[in-house]
């Protein structure tokens, strides 16, 4: 139960670490840095399944928490199929000129957008935060805990380049649930 909580967040900062080499060079993608930045994150949300259910077990279930957990879960879908858009985009543009027409052709199909690229993922991270939330008013994690989730969550808001220590962050945020006995055998 615990390796979730270190796991997720650990690969969140290897994807931005991994982002940030990949830029060194002036442009992102395609490429091996590409590739491996992107499913370093895909893992993370796979990840952050068992978390969502280990803070909603830590909550007893309530209703509150499976409708938090089940905004959660579609917020992760959407976000997982735009970094399998991402990948796939990669792997098959030889340039950084055909990722960019790759990109226009799937993000004109109706829907996509919204989807996929704005709204969807975004629940992933309002869940993220309300279960924190809902945590700390239950008293299972300390009121710093949501505020650092908080923190992580509108750090890439204010540049993709900060995802390292959203993801460092958000590993701290989970420190009490990780350390605390019980939860652990939630």
């Amino acid at each position: 139960m615990r390796l979730p909580f270190v796991l997720a967040p650990a690969l969140v900062t290897a994807y931005g670490l991994i982002r940030l080499l990949d830029g060194l060079d002036g442009a992102r993608g395609p490429g091996a840095l590409w590739t491996l930045g992107h499913l370093a994150f895909l893992a993370a949300l796979a990840l952050f399944v068992p978390v969502f259910l280990g803070m909603r077990s830590a909550l007893g279930r309530t209703t509150a928490a499976t409708v938090t957990v089940a905004a959660g879960f579609a917020g992760i879908a959407a976000a997982a199929a735009q970094f399998v858009i991402d990948i796939a985009v990669g792997l098959m543009a030889a340039d950084k000129a055909e990722m960019s027409a790759l990109f226009d052709q799937v993000q004109s199909v109706p829907g996509v957008v919204p989807v996929v690229y704005a709204f969807g993922p975004i629940l992933f991270y309002l869940a993220l935060l309300a279960l924190a939330v809902q945590l700390a008013v239950a008293r299972r994690m300390p009121v710093w805990s949501p505020v650092a989730v908080a923190v992580s969550v509108a750090l890439p808001i204010v540049s993709l380049d900060l995802l390292p220590l959203a993801g460092i962050l958000m590993l701290v945020a989970f420190v009490p649930l990780v350390r605390e006995r019980r939860f652990a055998s939630a």
